[in-house]
C-alpha cells in the first residue's frame, strides 16, 4: 500500500518523465558555469540540481491540481494520477508542501541573497498554472518562473547579478516561451474546446513565424552572452549546433501534426545540451 502511494506520487512529480527536469537544468548550468567561469562551487552545484529536480516536481504537482477540472476532459492528461481518481487534492497539495519544503532546506544552505530570490521563485511556480486562466500568454510566464533558477545562481556562486546574468534570463525566458508552446501545440483543439488559454492558441496560424523569430532572438541573445564574457570559440560552435536545432524543430512543426509537435518540444533538451557542451568547452581551452 505505502509502495504503491508512493508510485503515484511519483507519478504526480512526473518523475517517469524526466525531459522537464533536464530543461530546466541546462540553463541552471549555464548560469553556474558562466557565474564561476566554468568552475562551480560543489555545495552550490549539488544545492541547484537537486533543488531541480524537486522544484521541477513541485511545479507537476501544483499543475495537476490547478488543472484537475481540466484534466480529465484532455485526452493526454486523463490518466494522471489526480484526473484518473488515483491522489486526492489534498494529498496533492501535500505533496507540494514536502517537495517545496525540502527545495527550502536546500536553499538555507546558500546565502542571504540567493534565500531572498527563492521566495520570488517560489512565488512564480506556485502561481504559473493557474495563469492559463488569465492570460493568453501563459507560456511566458513559465518562462520567468523557469528561468529564475539564473540569477538566484548567480547569487549563489558570486553574491550579485550582473548584467550578463539578466541577458541570459531574458534568453532562457524566451526559451520556455518557445518550447512550451511547441507543447500547446499538441493540446491546442482540446484546449479551445475546454476554455484554456494559450500562446499556441493566441498566435494562431502565425504561431510558426512567431517561434521563429523568438529563435532568432534567442540566439542572439546567447551571442550577446558570449561577448559580454568574452567566451572562446567552442562556445560559439555550440550556438551553431543550437541554431540548427532551431531549424530542425521547425521542420518537426511545419504541419502542426501533434506527434511531430511533441518531438519538438523534446528536442529542446539537446539544444541546452549544445549550449552547454559549447560552454563547458569555452572555459577548458
Amino acid at each position: 500500500m505505502i509502495i504503491e502511494r508512493l508510485r503515484q506520487y511519483a507519478l504526480l512529480a512526473r518523475l517517469d518523465r524526466p525531459i522537464g527536469i533536464l530543461i530546466l537544468l541546462w540553463p541552471t548550468l549555464w548560469a553556474l558555469w558562466l557565474a564561476s567561469h566554468g568552475k562551480p562551487d560543489m555545495q552550490v552545484f549539488a544545492v541547484f540540481t537537486l533543488g531541480v529536480v524537486l522544484m521541477r516536481s513541485a511545479g507537476c504537482v501544483i499543475n495537476d491540481y490547478a488543472d484537475r477540472d481540466f484534466d480529465p476532459h484532455v485526452e493526454r492528461t486523463k490518466q494522471r494520477p489526480i484526473a484518473a481518481g488515483k491522489v486526492s487534492p489534498k494529498e496533492a497539495l501535500a505533496v507540494f508542501a514536502v517537495l517545496c519544503l525540502a527545495a527550502f532546506a536546500l536553499v538555507l544552505l546558500m546565502n542571504a541573497y540567493t534565500i531572498w530570490l527563492s521566495f520570488a521563485g517560489a512565488f512564480l511556480a506556485a502561481s504559473y498554472p493557474f495563469m492559463k486562466r488569465y492570460t493568453q500568454l501563459p507560456q511566458a510566464y513559465l518562462g520567468m518562473a523557469f528561468g529564475w533558477a539564473v540569477p538566484m545562481a548567480f547569487a549563489a556562486q558570486t553574491d550579485t547579478i550582473p548584467v550578463v546574468a539578466w541577458v541570459l534570463y531574458l534568453a532562457v525566458m524566451l526559451w520556455a516561451l518557445v518550447y512550451d508552446t511547441m507543447y500547446a501545440m499538441v493540446d491546442k483543439d482540446d484546449d479551445l474546446k475546454i476554455g484554456v488559454k494559450s500562446t499556441a492558441i493566441l498566435f494562431g496560424d502565425y504561431d510558426r513565424h512567431i517561434i521563429a523569430a523568438l529563435q532568432a532572438v534567442i540566439i542572439a541573445l546567447l551571442l550577446a552572452v558570449g561577448q559580454l564574457e568574452h567566451l572562446q570559440w567552442p562556445y560559439y560552435l555550440g550556438l551553431v549546433v543550437a541554431a540548427g536545432l532551431s531549424v530542425y524543430q521547425q521542420k518537426l512543426i511545419f504541419y502542426r501534426e501533434k506527434a511531430s509537435c511533441f518531438q519538438a518540444f523534446l528536442n529542446n533538451n539537446w539544444f541546452g545540451v549544445a549550449v552547454f557542451v559549447g560552454l563547458a568547452g569555452a572555459y577548458l581551452v
